[in-house]
């Protein structure tokens, strides 16, 4: 069978300063009908950032869907047509004062599957110089440096609970440690 649901319909029903809602009406693979309320995103960038030392560049924020401050790597949406590595560069300078002389594209992860089209590609941030941060008018920060392998044990007992951050510190401390083994 195949899988494939073909729009029928697009109606945009919200028109917000980062998020798009639309109700598409869409056909199933067994031909009946169905609406899909899809929320459109201009996709986003995510980077960990690591020092020689093996610590984690993080940044704590007050998360308001949720009323907390999580504990996450830094992280930004994309402008129109901006290039994510152009934005990598640019959200790790505003949020953690980072100025990487090494990037690495780790892998693109998308965030709430059924509802949400936003795609993050996530990188990995070296050989770290700092200046000063400089945050967005909007944005409050707090800096802090953690041991990677301290990241993957918050991780893995439920303290970080940001997804992007849960991901990019799994993925990042397999790489690191596969291009450790091949030296």
């Amino acid at each position: 069978m195949e899988l494939f649901e073909k729009k029928i319909d697009s109606k945009k029903i919200f028109d917000g300063k980062i998020v798009k809602l639309f109700v598409d009406t869409v056909e199933l693979p067994n031909g009946q009908r169905a609406i899909r309320e899809i929320v459109r995103h201009p996709g986003a960038v995510c980077v960990l950032p690591i020092t020689d030392e093996g610590e984690v560049i993080m940044v704590k924020q007050f998360r308001y869907p949720f009323c907390e401050v999580l504990l996450e790597i830094p992280a930004g949406k994309l402008e129109p047509g901006e290039d994510p590595y152009e934005a990598v560069k640019r959200e790790l300078e505003e949020e953690s004062g980072a100025v990487a002389g090494k990037i690495e594209h780790i892998g693109e992860l998308y965030t709430t599957v059924a509802i949400f089209d936003e795609k993050i590609q996530v990188y990995l941030a070296s050989e770290l110089t700092f200046i000063n941060s400089h945050p967005d008018e909007d944005e409050f920060l707090e800096v802090t440096k953690i041991p990677l392998d301290t990241l993957v044990d918050m991780v893995m007992n439920g303290e970080i609970k940001d997804a992007k951050t849960q991901i990019a510190i799994l993925k990042a401390e397999k790489y690191l440690k596969e291009r450790q083994a091949k030296k």
